[in-house]
């Protein structure tokens, strides 16, 4: 290979909503020393999926970092939280966090709903980049307008499910 990898077994925890495997400051400094923004890499779990699932690694703090696992990808390794498994990760030079702009079939309707622009405007970058990488991975025309239509619903305040979360209520996600 000709990034650095790193192969540890881990258990599997969760933080809040989100399963994660701890990867700590001397394990990350094996990938790439004094790195303390998020780190893109490649990651398999008990060598699953068969193509490494591209993420960024969250720093903890102290050096260490969160390598939250997507459900893809525990649920192509037979793992849930709480159980040990093999973790492969590779630092990922390539990788950029797909797609940074939201698609243009979405952006159209999101600039003629006022409401929904305040909603997306509030909204973290880390929820952004859901919302984009979610309207990015649809394919068909009945997908998109779907969700174009419940995502403006959300953005604008509706209290209502999208993207498997509750949005505008107690239980927001």
């Amino acid at each position: 290979m000709s990034n650095a990898s790193l192969c540890f077994r881990a258990r599997i925890a969760i933080r809040g909503i989100n399963p994660y495997v701890l990867v700590s400051a001397k394990q990350a400094t094996w990938l790439r020393a004094e790195w303390r923004k998020p780190m893109p890499v490649r990651v398999q779990v008990n060598g699953k999926p068969k193509v490494p699932w591209r993420i960024n690694m969250m720093p903890v703090g102290d050096g260490g970092f969160f390598l939250y696992l997507h459900a893809k990808v525990r649920g192509a390794a037979g793992a849930e939280v709480g159980d040990v498994v093999e973790v492969d990760v590779e630092f990922d030079d390539a990788y950029r966090g797909g797609p940074a702009r939201l698609p243009a079939w979405f952006a159209s309707r999101l600039r003629l709903n006022r409401r929904a622009q305040q909603g997306w405007k509030q909204l973290p970058p880390s929820r952004k980049k859901e919302i984009v990488r979610y309207l990015s991975s649809l394919k068909s025309e009945e997908a998109k307008q779907r969700n174009a239509q419940r995502a403006l619903s959300v953005l604008g305040g509706a209290a209502e499910r999208f993207m498997a979360r509750s949005w505008n209520s107690d239980s927001d996600g």
